[in-house]
């Protein structure tokens, strides 16, 4: 008993350094742009910022769980699209109805998910990548190829673009509240830690008498009902449901999690250092975005996209080697 209480307190100190490093990266870069723009510290910046990286937030702390189990979600980005549809098309009925139905579209394409990969067996890899093509050829179907405007005379719009004390917008509320609920899952709850036990070894977990297959289910189903909270967001703040949006958001989703100490391995993680890595990644395009605005820089968003991609296989090439060095001092 007492190797296994030293085996988990090393496992959690190292994976307290690994999330240490995207706290400080994340505090520095404000540090530093708050002495270097003006405005970076203002009112609109912040609400903006805040607004619109609450989409990838919410898909991040979703895909953290399914990567802690050693799986992934390609889907995610697909989902948000398709269910910004269905938010679209709900909105006359207000938000008490746009919102809980999307939110359970993304929840049925997650179930389908879990379907797959836990009862069928199929790798989370092909699963996903199925219910990826699905929901983007869904989104395309039921709206005709076309965005959807929402309905401007309901109160739908309020939460895309309402804010609190003119400054805190109401996604970002909401996305903290499912930050909080998700860390208190993770770290307060037996469903999390048999989460982190089938990315440290599903065959192990099962021999312990833990329930995998619930577990496994329930973060398919989470990373779906996140993607469709964030496909409400999109709608809500962009006025329209956006078939073709969502592109390259799995991806967004996949490094802010391994930005945030999470092995793609699994088995070690945190859903708040995964908040640090989607902000620090939302951050470094803030500022790419004020240096435009100095002239200091020109990058187009194509520019953006090289960038965003060459750190992702930085991050991942990082991790590879953080994995080995943890699996040396843990055998």
């Amino acid at each position: 008993m007492g190797d296994i209480a030293s085996l988990d307190l090393r496992r959690y100190l190292r994976g307290g350094s690994h999330s240490a490093g995207v706290w400080a990266a994340l505090i520095a870069l404000i540090i530093f742009s708050l002495l270097r723009y003006e405005n970076f510290g203002g009112a609109y910046n912040i609400s903006s910022f805040l607004n619109y990286n609450a989409m990838f937030i919410v898909i991040s702390v979703g895909m953290c769980f399914v990567i802690l189990t050693g799986g992934i979600d390609l889907s995610v980005g697909s989902v948000a699209a398709f269910t910004s549809v269905v938010a679209a098309y709900l909105s006359p009925y207000g938000m008490q109805v746009a919102l809980p139905g999307a939110v359970l579209s993304g929840l049925a394409i997650g179930a389908l998910n879990a379907f797959f990969v836990v009862a069928m067996r199929i790798p989370p890899f092909i699963a996903t990548l199925a219910t990826m093509l699905g929901a983007k050829g869904g989104a395309l179907v039921i709206s005709g190829a076309q965005t959807i405007s929402v309905d401007w005379g309901s109160n739908f719009t309020r939460l895309g673009m309402g804010k609190v004390w003119d400054i805190f917008p109401w996604t970002a509320i909401i996305t903290a509240v499912v930050v909080v609920a998700l860390w208190i899952v993770l770290e307060r709850t037996s469903l999390g830690r048999t989460t982190l036990a089938i990315g440290g070894g599903e065959d192990a977990a099962t021999m312990m008498g833990l329930n995998v297959r619930r577990a496994k289910c329930f973060v398919y189903m989470l990373s779906g009902a996140c993607a469709g909270l964030a496909g409400v967001f999109l709608a809500s703040g962009f006025g329209a449901g956006q078939p073709l949006e969502g592109i390259g958001w799995e991806l967004s989703a996949i490094a802010s999690v391994v930005v945030g100490g999470t092995l793609l391995t699994g088995g070690m993680g945190s859903v708040l250092a995964t908040v640090a890595g989607a902000l620090l990644l939302g951050l470094v395009f803030n500022i790419l975005n004020f240096e435009n605005g100095r002239g200091v820089i020109s990058l187009s968003a194509y520019w953006q996209m090289v960038i965003r991609g060459a750190f992702l296989l930085a991050v991942i090439l990082l991790q590879s080697r953080l994995s080995r060095t943890t699996q040396k001092e843990l055998s």
